[in-house]
């Protein structure tokens, strides 16, 4: 029995393969390879070398969708040059999409998480609270923890979600944040055009004083 278990005939193993295909495509979240194992009662390194096998397959007959890990787990995606007709038809549906505000709050928790309120509202300048509502409600962010100080405020983070719908297996793979900031000529460039050199405004009276004061003091 055992020996059908880690070594099962090509019979079972398409029958494998086609519930896999099945699980995966009913999962609303990636499926790791450890459940599957557990659902198949299959060795985890047979469920990765069948899923490998799959997407090879889906690659040599050219299909429009793809079976790719991200978020540790498997899941099932269409492929990137077919992109421009999928943005086209989301694109009818506005409520998949985010608003700036939201993408800018999303890209800080990102990148500086795990990151409070307060924290979040400093760096944009503007209350967060409905923005981070939101991302919270579509399952981007989450709270983490709590901070150690005083009030213990709520931390956020990222989620498999997140991660998921950028096809990132994990935080590493997001794009160094040094390449959006700008050098340091470009910024002295920016801080100069924004300089103003501040103008006092004095009152006629407090300058017809001042010439009073100064004939009375005069010899």
């Amino acid at each position: 029995m055992t020996d059908d278990i880690l070594n099962p005939i090509d019979d079972q193993v398409a029958e494998f393969k086609r519930a896999i295909e099945s699980i995966v495509l009913v999962a609303h979240d990636p499926v790791p390879a450890e459940l599957l194992a557990q659902l198949l009662e299959q060795p985890t390194v047979l469920i990765q070398q069948w899923c490998d096998e799959l997407a090879a397959s889906y690659s040599e007959s050219a299909h429009g969708f793809e079976l790719v890990h991200v978020a540790g787990g498997f899941r099932y995606q269409t492929v990137s040059d077919l992109a421009p007709y999928v943005e086209r038809f989301l694109l009818h549906d506005q409520r998949a999409r985010l608003s700036g505000a939201a993408l800018e709050t999303l890209a800080i928790v990102a990148y500086k998480q795990p990151i409070s309120r307060a924290q979040v509202a400093a760096i944009r300048g503007v209350d967060p609270d409905g923005v981070l509502r939101t991302l919270h409600a579509r399952g981007y962010i989450d709270e983490v923890g709590r901070d150690p100080g005083p009030g213990q405020a709520i931390l956020y983070g990222t989620t498999n979600s997140f991660l998921e719908k950028l096809g990132l297996s994990s935080l590493d793979d997001l794009p160094a944040i040094a390449e959006f900031i700008p050098g340091a000529e470009v910024v002295e460039a920016l801080e100069a055009g924004l300089r103003v050199t501040p103008v006092i405004e004095v009152a006629p009276s407090q300058i017809a004083g001042s010439q009073i004061d100064g004939a009375t003091r005069s010899p």
